[in-house]
């Protein structure tokens, strides 16, 4: 890496187009094309959508911020040393680098003892911009959140050890939580990275000795300039500073030193306030709260009880032999999930969704096959339900779902044929 040593911090919304202001002005600082820019892939290489995942992100850079990117692929330490060599020549190479969405306590676990930490760290020292969001954000402090083990396994809260990359490079000794104001639970919260007040409270305590919680909000931005020591929060929500459940929000414009931050932490610990140059806000750290010229947010129902509504009227469509009304609630349901990762949201709740969505096209392809009477009118509509959906689909770059579609319907004795004017289906063996 060259040019300026920049730290860039998202809470969510990465590959949302709240962010592609921040994207755009980061890459501004590094001048016009050609500029090498980089995904590492880590975060989510686990993921059996890893591909579409990598060719969305590569789409929202070339369509949003105007930039290309290329994917720096290393999605496991168990691959081939030129692989290896591969990926780490890509982030050494690239000016910018982003890292976001997946599994923080994965990607750590593929990274650790291997080439990728020092790769990071030697381009905040040599020059160049690193962006970290959502779960690569996690990684980046002295301890690190398992968020998928505490909030969907069970696991008591506890800390992994992070990459620690903010000690050496900006002097700040603490644990990054994003997703800090998400309110995505409804009627339980979800705040802290889905932890809530309770289990961050236990993180809190378990904390080492002078290491305070660096929160930042959703579609939010903590930039780090680290030749001018300055921190800027950019985007729609604010970033906390928390020791001890006290906490100090620096809102979006704000612009401080970098060890104002640590000044801060310092003395929430002391029980004493420090001149940050404006009155600190007392809303509840986390929680955002709209500015004068911000958009009120329009109300979105939690995404599990969406689903299970959904799912309930895809059920009853399909005992009253209403498939049309069974496709419309699987396309509500796709809605859904396609409007929240267009947020930029990697919410745990989103791979529960895929997987309710995925098993509902299996239960209309079962339904199809159930005809009995005259075939092609029994399963006619239900055919054609599916193959709107799978149309859908493909034009979507959705192809596991397109494919299971089609496998559903060979499976019922449905010969689908794909051609110019679009999809055509028969029943070869009637």
């Amino acid at each position: 890496m060259s040019g300026p040593r920049i730290l860039a911090i998202m809470g969510s919304g990465e590959t949302a187009p709240t962010m592609a202001k921040v994207h755009r002005s980061l890459f501004d600082r590094l001048g016009p094309d050609p500029v090498p820019a980089a995904i590492l892939d880590t975060p989510y290489g686990f993921q059996e959508n890893a591909d579409d995942l990598s060719a969305r992100t590569v789409q929202f850079f070339a369509e949003n911020v105007g930039r290309p990117v290329t994917i720096a692929s290393y999605r496991t330490r168990d691959v081939d040393a030129v692989t290896t060599a591969t990926a780490v020549a890509r982030v050494r190479e690239a000016r910018y680098l982003m890292a976001g969405p997946g599994s923080p306590s994965y990607a750590l676990r593929h990274w650790a003892d291997g080439p990728i930490p020092a790769a990071l760290a030697d381009g905040l020292r040599d020059g160049g911009i690193l962006t970290m969001a959502s779960a690569a954000a996690l990684t980046l402090g002295v301890v690190t959140i398992p968020v998928y083990e505490i909030y969907k396994v069970g696991a008591d809260p506890t800390w992994l050890p992070g990459l620690d990359l903010l000690g050496p490079a900006a002097g700040l000794r603490a644990a990054v939580v994003p997703h800090y104001d998400n309110a995505e639970g409804g009627n339980h919260d979800t705040r802290f990275c889905y932890m809530g007040e309770r289990r961050l409270r236990a993180l809190e305590a378990q904390l080492p000795a002078g290491v305070f919680i660096l929160g930042v909000d959703g579609h939010t931005a903590l930039v780090l300039d680290l030749d001018r020591g300055i921190a800027t929060v950019a985007g729609l929500g604010g970033v906390t500073v928390r020791v001890d459940g006290r906490g100090t929000v620096f809102p979006s414009g704000s612009e401080v030193a970098i060890e104002t931050l640590a000044e801060v932490a310092a003395g929430l610990a002391d029980g004493q306030a420090v001149d940050i140059g404006w009155e600190p806000t007392s809303r509840v750290p986390g929680r955002r709260e709209a500015s004068d010229d911000a958009r009120p947010a329009r109300a979105v129902e939690p995404l599990p009880d969406e689903v299970a509504t959904l799912e309930g009227t895809f059920i009853a469509a399909l005992t009253h032999d209403q498939p049309r009304d069974a496709v419309a609630a699987l396309l509500d349901l796709d809605d859904a999930i396609e409007a929240r990762m267009r947020a930029g949201e990697d919410s745990p709740d989103l791979d529960t969704a895929s997987a309710t969505f995925r098993s509902l096209i299996v239960r209309l392809g079962e339904a199809a096959a159930s005809g009995t009477a005259d075939p092609r009118t029994a399963i006619g509509p239900f055919v054609e339900a599916l193959l709107t959906l799978r149309t859908r689909a493909r034009d979507a770059r959705d192809w596991p779902s397109a494919d299971l579609i089609r496998e559903q319907l060979t499976a019922a004795g449905v010969e689908v044929r794909d051609g110019a004017d679009g999809s055509s289906w028969d029943l070869p063996d009637r």
